[in-house]
């Protein structure tokens, strides 16, 4: 399967903007042979995560943004990963979802929340896995500070994911985390790791890029520097099936030694 990764300028312009480079860009990522688009965090709105922008993006997970990246998703013949802020009652959500050309396969509210604004903004989500299959893979989510949790990983390992897609709004000066954490997330647990961040500055923030596609064997198959960029990688279950037979970390662990004394 080939996976396409939008590694986006974050800019003004709001949600309409983003809609309609997302219709463009998901044209050329099925020109160029992805089943797969993966955009960064909360995608739908961009960052900052300003009052007004949240205002603006903020919807159920069956609201109008969400229609109109199904109806891109559907047109283009491509999966599409978007994240946004997910209206759930009397709280918004951190939230990422996959949606195939025929319909949502899954969503994911962010479980590990970064740093007391996007405390302030969001509640936790509860569902540690979440998992769909899709291409030949059984594709999990975690969305940007989850990864660089090593205990979320190997849960999804644990649980079979072979393809563990992070939208991520990674900035300086943590660009060790797409360097090495990803790399390392993806050989100890055996499966592909895509992780796709914003480029650019924008009020005050800096995002790093450095988007990655990574092997089950900790292999970068693709990298993208730190400006706007559209990435593709191929990917082949067969390499998990190797990956895990030369790496037996999963068939070698001893959980009753890691519990914690009564």
């Amino acid at each position: 399967m080939r996976i396409a990764c939008w590694q986006a300028t974050c800019a003004p312009g709001g949600v309409p903007a983003f809609l309609e480079a997302l219709e463009s860009v998901a044209r050329r990522a099925a020109d160029g042979g992805a089943a797969l688009l993966v955009t960064p965090e909360m995608s739908v709105g961009g960052y900052p995560l300003s009052a007004a922008a949240l205002a603006e993006a903020r919807e159920p997970a069956t609201g109008r943004h969400s229609a109109a990246v199904a109806r891109i998703a559907r047109e283009s013949g491509v999966a599409i990963v978007h994240g946004w802020p997910e209206a759930a009652g009397s709280v918004v959500h951190n939230t990422a979802a996959v949606t195939s050309p025929t319909g949502r396969l899954l969503a994911y509210r962010k479980g590990h929340l970064y740093g007391p604004q996007e405390r302030a903004l969001f509640a936790p989500g509860s569902d540690g896995v979440v998992q769909a299959r899709f291409g030949g893979f059984t594709v999990g989510l975690l969305i940007c500070y989850d990864v660089e949790f090593p205990e979320a990983v190997r849960a999804h390992a644990l649980a079979g994911t072979d393809l563990l897609v992070v939208p991520t709004a990674l900035m300086r000066p943590w660009d060790f985390v797409a360097r090495v954490v990803v790399p390392a997330r993806a050989f100890e647990n055996g499966l592909f790791l895509v992780y796709t961040n914003w480029s650019g500055d924008r009020d005050g923030l800096g995002f790093c890029g450095l988007t990655r596609v990574v092997g089950p064997d900790g292999a970068v198959l693709a990298a993208a520097g730190d400006g706007e960029e559209l990435l593709f990688a191929d990917i082949d279950p067969a390499r998990v099936l190797a990956a895990r037979s030369r790496t037996t970390y999963l068939q070698d662990r001893r959980p009753e030694l890691y519990e914690p004394a009564p």
